[in-house]
Parts: structure tokens; sequence; C-alpha cells
């Protein structure tokens, strides 16, 4: 089956819109996979995730009907679901997808970020059918997708997303917000590199954090998030055809994201893989 991968949010930690970030865009994690069936599966609901929604109301044939999976509840990952336009609309129906952060339910999270002292409509107000899931660290399936979740290093609860269509076809995997390098105290076993890189075995497109310069790294180490050298070892060492590089830091402009990929690339060429190498664009659309 083939199915389209469609970036509306690329940059981490809060928007940077402005005429030098333009190109690879301000807005936070977002990215639309869409099969031949048209169930639309969001990965993520940062800021990207407003005009994602403005357009699928624009081009509403009958009800929207949309799969959110949230990586974690930090706010870049989670603060565009209040604008997101089909949650104020009856017949829309939305179901969520993400973790619990310790005791705490994904339910509660999203309540508490539209709660009346800070937002002026409350979860419950919604005109759309909205359900929250849990995912738990089983393999399940939305849509035309069958997806598994694994642990990333990261502080609170973080998932990486392997989707591949249940019909057959190429897999892709979405890890944003991943620290591969040394650093920080994660709950992940003395095993999780060697996991990781089976979990990413021979998916044809990987989406994965590359937020830091090396030179950047060595003061943000425990912050997890990788460098674009890191993010290409891995791809190299699974076997990637495609990386996509995610997450972009703030202070990065066009300039230095076009410096950023040009090492990447250089990098990949002497690793002997991946076979190509991106950086996130809003607007950047991939079929596989």
């Amino acid at each position: 089956m083939a199915y389209t991968v469609t970036f509306w949010g690329t940059r981490g930690s809060i928007p940077t819109p402005g005429a030098y970030t333009a190109r690879y865009g301000g807005n936070t994690p977002c990215v639309a996979v869409e099969g031949a069936g048209g169930r639309l599966v969001i990965l993520d609901a940062g800021t990207g995730i407003r005009a994602l929604g403005r357009k699928l109301v624009a081009e509403q044939n009958g009800s929207v009907q949309a799969e959110i999976l949230l990586s974690h509840a930090h706010w870049d990952h989670i603060q565009g679901l209040p604008y997101f336009k089909p949650f104020f609309a009856p017949g829309n129906a939305v179901r969520i997808w993400g973790s619990r952060q310790g005791d705490v339910s994904l339910d509660e999270i999203l309540r508490q970020q539209m709660h009346p002292a800070v937002f002026p409509v409350p979860l419950d107000a919604l005109s759309a059918k909205l359900s929250v899931e849990h995912v738990e660290g089983a393999e399940f399936s939305i849509g035309e997708f069958s997806v598994r979740p694994m642990k990333l290093r990261h502080p609170g609860t973080t998932l990486g997303y392997r989707l591949t269509p249940v019909a057959g076809g190429p897999s892709m995997a979405y890890v944003t917000d991943n620290e591969l390098g040394s650093g920080g105290s994660y709950d992940t076993p003395a095993s999780w590199r060697k996991n990781f890189v089976e979990f990413l075995r021979g998916v044809e497109l990987l989406i994965h954090d590359a937020m830091y310069t090396p030179e950047e790294l060595d003061s943000h180490r425990g912050w997890g998030h990788s460098t674009f050298e890191e993010a290409v070892a891995i791809a190299a060492e699974a076997g990637v055809r495609r990386l996509v590089l995610f997450h972009h830091e703030p202070e990065h402009d066009d300039a230095a994201m076009d410096a950023l990929l040009a090492k990447a690339r250089s990098v990949a060429q002497r690793a002997g893989g991946p076979g190509e190498v991106l950086a996130a664009q809003e607007g950047l659309q991939l079929t596989l």
C-alpha cells in the first residue's frame, strides 16, 4: 500500500515564526500520514496541527475521522490541540493515543491543558466525538496501519512509533525527542540501543530528532535530544533508506539548517548510508 507523509510542524521546544525560519518552518511538531483509504494518522499535535485542521475542514467531504499519536505530553507536542478545528464540529471523530506520565492519565493531562483557568473552552465542551486511549507498549492497529511503540530516552515517558501498512508496504518510524548519546538518567535497559536498532531495522523512512550540532550537545546532555551525526549513524546502522532530520533547534535559522543538512549528508556519504538525508520542512510531502 502506498501512503503519504506530510510535515505540518518541524520545530522543537517553541514556535519560531518569522522571515529567518520561513523555509524550514516555525511550527512545533506535527506530521500527517494518510493511506489510500483516507484514514488520517497524525503524529504529534504541536502548533502545526492548526493549519492541518483548517485544511481538513476546508476539504471536508463527510465527517473528519482522525487518529492522533502523541509521542509525549511536553508542551511543544500538544500545544496545537486546542486549536484543531475538527474538534469544534459535530459528526467529526478524533481518537488520541499516548502514554501516561507517571500516575497521571493522558486524559487528565489534556483536561488540564484546556482548564478554564488557561483556555476558554473545556475539553468536555467540544462538539466532535473525542476519545483517549493509553498506549501500554503492545503493538496495535489504527486505520490502515499496524503501530509498534518503543520507549525513548527523554525525560518523562516518551514513545517512538513504527508504522507498517496492514495490507503490506514499506514501514516508517517517527522518533522525536530521543537522546542517542551518553547523558541523562533514563528508565531504559542496558540493551536499549541494540533493541532500538532492531526497532528501526529496514524502515523505508525514519523521522528522527536531530536538534543539536555536536558542539551544542556538550552543554545539553541529559536534555533528551540528539545531534544530526548521531541520527545519521543510527539510520546507517539500522539500514534505513531515507532519513528526515526533525525537531529543529529554535535558534537554528534557515541558513543554519542549510549548513547542518550539508554536514549531515557528508556524514552519511562517509558512513555508507542512509541513501537520502533531508531536513524536515513545513509542506514537505513524501510518498512511500
